[in-house]
């Protein structure tokens, strides 16, 4: 495991060195949203055959809500907190395969079926800190558009330019490991060891 600097959207060769539990710190560009609805319209529109109001062939494309505050005519970025990705598995497996995602990010990881779609595009999955709104939030450097401003600002479609966003730890990597199924598997082994132990009781129990 190593701490690393990278630029993001990331490139093949980066994101195929990366390996479980590395920890990244991002220059470049994410796309940031946190919303369920954005997901939905973003399948419905690859299903009609319409683009999305910004690009995102490639991008690092992150479960990252946001609020920007209007100074002298330009949006500049008050926070970004992390949300929990697995409520968007049901959108991922078509985005990823769609979009071919350099990388994705947020809190929880994602199932079987994504990260099945993630060995195919060999794209990379941050786990960002559950809280660590202040440290993500230094590394936002300006706002370089947004998309879908009907929307509230934490569901829009937010494009960030970053230096030294993180830390990130690599929590499922190009290559199809993730470290969610290995504390699943090492969970599921561990509750068969105790379930065959012999309950012990105590005097009147």
């Amino acid at each position: 495991m190593s701490s690393l600097r990278v630029a993001a959207p990331l490139n093949r060769e980066a994101r195929l060195a990366l390996r479980l539990g590395d920890t990244v710190f991002l220059d470049g560009e994410i796309v940031a949203t946190a919303g369920y609805p954005t997901h939905e319209r973003l399948v419905a529109g690859i299903a009609r055959g319409e683009a999305p109001p910004m690009p995102l062939q490639g991008a690092a494309f992150f479960h990252l809500g946001s609020m920007c505050r209007e100074v002298d005519g330009r949006l500049r970025p008050l926070y970004a907190n992390p949300t929990t990705s697995t409520r968007f598995n049901a959108f991922m497996p078509t985005l990823l395969r769609h979009f071919g995602f350099s990388a994705l990010a947020g809190k929880g990881g994602l199932d079987a079926d994504c990260v099945a779609a993630m060995a195919e595009t060999a794209t990379v999955y941050f786990s960002m800190i559950g809280g660590g709104a202040p440290l993500l939030t230094d590394g936002l450097v300006e706002v370089v558009g947004t998309g879908w401003d009907d929307l509230i600002a934490q569901f829009r479609l937010t494009r960030f330019r970053v230096r030294g966003f993180g830390p990130l730890t690599v929590a499922i990597d190009a290559h199809g490991n993730s470290v969610y199924a290995d504390l699943a598997a090492g969970a599921r082994a561990r509750s068969a060891e105790i379930l065959r132990k012999p309950r012990q009781t105590t005097p009147g129990g």
